[in-house]
């Protein structure tokens, strides 16, 4: 399969699939006697997995690393069960940072309605932040 039929297959672009290639995480295909790109059939579906692997907030570098596993003829399963426990740990870090910020920008922005700029003093930089 030609590179732009993949990428079409794949809703990828040319340019993705020659950047997977530099990134380790797809090999180098033959090449037809033309010199065109020749695509076994199995690249789809490693296609597929790089970007389901993506969207499930996974690095290249840790993709190559799953890939690397399953070339190597062993199952990736557990490796990836520690990245996703990894990274569902950040993301629930990242939530609770979050939600700590969201209700401090409410108390702020309680204290800034109850604020009158007239009672601010030339020593206060803002009143509504030196508060908390």
């Amino acid at each position: 399969m030609r590179i732009g039929a993949l990428a079409a297959a794949t809703g990828t672009t040319t340019k993705t699939l020659r950047f997977y290639e530099q990134a380790g995480l797809l090999a180098d295909p033959p090449r037809t006697p033309g010199g065109y790109r020749d695509y076994p059939a199995h690249s789809q579906a490693r296609i597929g997995f790089i970007r389901s692997a993506q969207a499930a907030g996974l690095s290249l570098a840790e993709i190559r690393d799953v890939l690397a596993i399953r070339d190597g003829g062993q199952p990736p399963c557990g490796h990836v069960t520690e990245l996703l426990d990894r990274h569902l740990a950040d993301v629930e870090h990242r939530i609770a940072e979050l939600e700590a910020t969201r209700d401090m920008l409410r108390a702020l922005t309680r204290t800034a309605s109850a604020t009158d700029p007239a009672t601010c003093t030339e020593g206060d930089i803002c009143r509504i932040l030196t508060a908390h």
